[in-house]
């Protein structure tokens, strides 16, 4: 991986269960980590559903490896959220990691 390809800034944030005013339990997202990416839109899809236009984006992340990514998390991306379905270390290496994306509302 080139460095210069990284030219993007994300945060990485996972979901944190809180208390509201009432002291009720809320879950909210806190940033896990902040890094230098590159965010590649795959696809994108346009179909009807429930006679609704639905739009759905894809995008992998590329970034250096860090432990602790999950699937659970989701990634900001200049506003931008996507949540994570997928998370490859590339090549079982630790050096490297691909998040397979798709653009929550």
């Amino acid at each position: 991986m080139r460095a210069g390809q990284l030219d993007q800034r994300i945060t990485l944030e996972q979901r944190v269960q809180g208390q509201d005013e009432f002291g009720q339990p809320v879950d909210t997202w806190a940033p896990f980590l902040t890094a230098w990416a590159a965010v590649e839109p795959m696809a994108g899809r346009e179909f009807i559903a429930a006679m609704a236009a639905v739009s759905e984006v894809t995008a992998r992340v590329r970034l250096r490896y860090r432990p602790g990514v999950t699937s659970a998390m989701r990634v900001n991306h200049s506003g931008t959220l996507y949540g994570i379905t997928h998370v490859a270390d590339v090549r079982s290496a630790g050096r490297e990691l691909h998040l397979m994306c798709k653009r929550v509302q």
